[in-house]
């Protein structure tokens, strides 16, 4: 098992876990009042967010593949409900990454700004417990390229496309839990050393966010 896909399992297994937590916390209050998704509603979360890519990178002109490491950050996301089970969801939150070739070569870093926009169906709108499915659209930014042992290199801005799973546990109120899960399709053209050396990245990242959201 590669790391990359350890730290999905591990990032899913602490998913599980708060929930599991916040869902034993709330057991003895059940009856609490919770606001219920409605059409018109706007819903703020913020998560911790593991953006692990799914990377395959490979040259015409290098022997071997890139590495792209994972990441840990911050996200904030908003929603609109347009009916009771339907919304749109922006998010906006930057990683950065360290880029490496396999046989040692030192390709620096590059941080990106992915805005994801997608379109979602939730289920079970008038329940505490309501999981929903998504799907959209995506603009990846690269920014700040640290060339590593190499003069440059640089990534070229590009679409994407989303698909994503999640569940919102409503504890109190406006107040709720998310856990939430998305796989973004993300490729560049890679330029090193002012094009002497080209590459194609597929990096197509895995999204594993837990958070809490408060609609109004």
């Amino acid at each position: 098992m590669t790391f990359s896909h350890k730290l999905m399992l591990s990032a899913a297994v602490v998913a599980i876990f708060g929930a599991t937590m916040v869902a034993d916390s709330t057991a003895q209050a059940q009856t609490a009042e919770f606001k219920t998704k409605q059409a018109g509603d706007f819903l703020i979360r913020g998560r911790v967010l593991g953006v692990v890519p799914d990377e395959d990178i490979d040259s015409g002109t290098l022997a071997g593949e890139g590495e792209v490491d994972n990441d840990v950050i911050p996200e904030v996301d908003f929603s609109y409900f347009i009916t009771d089970n339907i919304a749109l969801e922006l998010i906006a939150g930057t990683s950065k990454h360290d880029v490496s070739w396999n046989d040692g070569k030192d390709l620096g870093s590059v941080r990106l700004l992915p805005p994801t926009l997608t379109a979602q169906y939730h289920f079970m709108a008038d329940q505490r417990f309501s999981p929903y499915i998504g799907a959209g659209i995506n603009y990846t930014f690269f920014y700040d390229s640290k060339p590593g042992q190499f003069n440059s290199v640089k990534y070229d801005d590009g679409f994407g496309y989303a698909f994503q799973a999640g569940f919102d546990y409503a504890i109190s109120g406006p107040w709720s839990l998310n856990v939430d899960v998305k796989k973004i399709y993300l490729d560049t053209d890679v330029s090193v050393n002012n094009g002497a050396v080209k590459a194609n990245a597929d990096l197509d990242p895995w999204l594993f966010g837990v958070g809490v959201g408060y609609r109004f």
